[in-house]
């Protein structure tokens, strides 16, 4: 199955509060380790955004110190999606600003609405993208187009962030972008769980290390969907000509 997060802070335009980070890192642990969740979709409350990034009166009141202290919730939790083995997936159902767009850029795919909205406006309010949105854009979309969208703080729409690769697909207008999600995802879900998170993890590793380094780390993940059952199920199926029946052993 498909589990889906969503962001229940309509009123707030799903603005991250201190709490809703927490709750996200739980939520992502609890799934990683959870053998029918197959996939976990994030998604926002509402039509109007996923997330529109820190919730600012919050931060009014906070120091400097606890400001300190929220920018390393947003890593441990967020980092608790980044490195989930089960695939993930952002439903960008309206703006996506700051940390809403850095949580999206935390998942494998994103899927916006067409009234979607992307940016990363920190540097207009004097700081920076505090919650991984200085590395992860530039590895998404590339170093100049990164550097357009933090510098100037452009927004993009969801046909543009298509355009640069920020999004992986766009649903029509009028449709649930959750349900378009789904659809675009359920191969997924049908799909071999060791053979998907060893992969994942020979991709998001060889990101941080050299050719050679990701190719020998490509070897080790390789070696595990080797000796699974899913890997000798789908040897069978091929043999009987049927569609595979994978349990994620």
């Amino acid at each position: 199955m498909a589990l889906i997060l969503t962001l229940d802070r309509p009123e707030r335009m799903n603005a991250l509060s201190r709490e809703l980070i927490e709750r996200l890192g739980a939520a992502a642990r609890e799934a990683a380790t959870d053998p029918a969740v197959r996939a976990i979709v994030i998604t926002g409350a509402g039509d109007k955004a996923f997330c529109a990034g820190a919730d600012l009166k919050e931060r009014q009141g906070l120091t400097r110190d606890q400001v300190r202290e929220v920018v390393r919730l947003y890593r441990t939790e967020f980092g608790a999606i980044d490195h989930c083995p089960k695939p993930v997936v952002a439903a960008i159902n309206g703006v996506a600003l700051g940390g809403g767009l850095e949580l999206a850029l935390m998942a494998d795919l994103r899927v916006a609405s067409p009234r979607a909205m992307l940016g990363l406006p920190e540097t207009s309010l004097g700081i920076i993208p505090g919650a991984g949105g200085t590395q992860k854009l530039p590895r998404v979309v590339g170093e100049a187009h990164a550097k357009e969208m933090i510098l100037l703080g452009r927004r993009l729409t969801a046909m543009q962030a298509l355009d640069w690769g920020l999004v992986n697909r766009v649903a029509a207008e009028g449709d649930s972008v959750v349900d378009e999600a789904l659809s675009f995802i359920e191969p997924i879900l049908k799909g071999a769980p060791i053979a998907q998170a060893a992969a994942l993890e020979a991709i998001d590793a060889g990101l941080d290390a050299d050719l050679a380094t990701g190719m020998q780390l490509e070897v080790l993940a390789y070696e595990r969907t080797l000796i699974s059952d899913d890997r000798d199920e789908a040897l069978r199926a091929f043999a009987e000509k049927r569609e595979p029946k994978y349990t994620g052993k």
